[in-house]
């Protein structure tokens, strides 16, 4: 691609407004996410958004303002303050509305078809970068040189639905403690991560390139691994760089070598007792 073209497309990308288009794909895949989660086991029962409507809208507008709760949560702010703008809630909740409740499930089914779904996805990484820049810029101008905090509140603008869920779940009267994201981070929480660190980078200046292709590039990081999902199965790509890590400065070439000479131990006793056996069995026969 033509170096002033990619510059042009870069630009427009950055100037983006989120709402409604992206804001509301954003909405559509928290309230399939509330869904799905309550989806039921077995056929023929309700689900929960019928036998529950109050529940389920609490529990996604929690997954739907999650980064901006957590993020207030952090800095001091009132929780309450993303629902302060009537526009984006009401937004919200039409957007939950007519995921659950549209006549003949038709809004679910068309989220759910493929090309809706690539597409819905798309809008929402690039929404995702937008929200971890922001977070990263707001943070920088409260605890100019805490880094640590910085990327904390870079992470939950931009995977803040993961963290939010073991609470939200508590709204709907289920408890999964073995599944939080803590325990089990996500490529989102990752990925946030990684684009976190790429923007305070360019902050601090150690990033010698223009913001908008940064910026450009992060949302095509995004974009390219949520594709790759979804398409071909790869959810995590960080994952063999992790056991490779881990391998290394985390004691797994220690524990290999500690098995490895257990397991020799464990063979040489074995053979020195059938030695030992074959011994006896012939000084009988003699």
């Amino acid at each position: 691609m033509d170096p002033q073209t990619f510059m042009e497309i870069a630009n427009v990308v950055t100037k983006l407004k989120m709402y409604p288009y992206f804001d509301v794909a954003n909405y559509i895949l928290m309230s399939i996410m509330v869904r799905e989660d309550n989806h039921p086991q077995t056929a023929g029962s309700q689900l929960f958004s019928r036998k529950h409507p109050l529940a389920c809208w609490i529990a996604t507008m929690l997954l739907c303002f999650a980064g901006s709760i957590l993020g207030n949560l952090l800095v001091g702010e009132p929780l309450i303050l993303p629902f302060k703008n009537h526009q984006d809630l009401l937004t919200a909740t039409a957007v939950w509305y007519l995921v659950n409740y549209s006549p003949f499930d038709l809004v679910y089914k068309l989220s759910k078809f493929l090309p809706f779904k690539l597409t819905i996805a798309c809008l929402k990484e690039i929404q995702r970068a937008h929200k971890i820049q922001h977070g990263v810029q707001y943070a920088m101008k409260l605890y100019p040189g805490s880094y640590v905090i910085i990327g904390i509140i870079g992470v939950l603008k931009g995977a803040g639905y993961y963290y939010m869920r073991a609470f939200e779940r508590l709204v709907r009267g289920l408890w999964f403690p073995a599944t939080n994201e803590i325990l089990q981070p996500a490529f989102v929480t990752k990925g946030s991560l990684a684009a976190t660190i790429i923007f305070i980078l360019e902050k601090k200046g150690y990033i010698d390139a223009p913001h908008a292709v940064i910026y450009f590039g992060v949302v095509i990081f995004f974009i390219y691994f949520r594709l790759s999902s979804l398409l071909l199965g790869i959810h995590d790509p960080f994952v063999p760089f992790e056991n490779l890590f881990c391998a290394i400065f985390m004691g797994g070439v220690v524990d290999a070598m500690r098995r490895a000479l257990s397991r020799e131990k464990v063979e040489e006793n074995a053979q020195n007792a059938r030695n030992a056996a074959k011994s006896k069995d012939e000084k009988k026969n003699d």
